[in-house]
């Protein structure tokens, strides 16, 4: 099964909003940026934007692309595309996640985040982005 996903990188004072996944679903219990699949006719950026307002309940503003990847799970493949966020409206709240939290930049190793983040977190902590 191969999925268009999107992710939003959205920073506050030095720090990451990531949301831990729900634990019954695949790659339970692991960190992740906000976002999720792209539905059928969907752009990226309206997917963003969906996603932000159904899992935390925020309006985003989507801006630059800044990352694409892809990612071979056991189950699926993911094509993983990174956006930059700016919250426009609301306080992120976790609706369909364990939780969420804003994670320092230089804290990232602590959390277990899903593999395909990985290879975006390790440039964005060196101050890629």
């Amino acid at each position: 099964m191969k999925l268009r996903v999107v992710a939003a990188l959205a920073l506050r004072d030095g720090a990451l909003l990531a949301q831990q996944r729900p634990l019954h679903k695949a790659q339970g219990g692991l960190w992740e940026l906000p976002g999720g699949k792209v539905e059928a006719g969907e752009s990226d950026e309206a997917a963003l934007a969906r996603e932000c307002r159904e899992e935390l309940g925020v309006r985003v503003r989507v801006g630059a692309r800044l990352w694409e990847t892809r990612h071979l799970y056991p189950d699926r493949e993911v094509h993983l595309v990174v956006y930059r966020v700016e919250i426009e409206a609301g306080e992120p709240r976790a609706h369909d996640a364990e939780r969420i939290a804003w994670i320092p930049l230089d804290r990232l190793a602590d959390y277990p985040f899903c593999p395909a983040d990985l290879p975006f977190l390790e440039r964005l902590a060196a101050g890629g982005f």
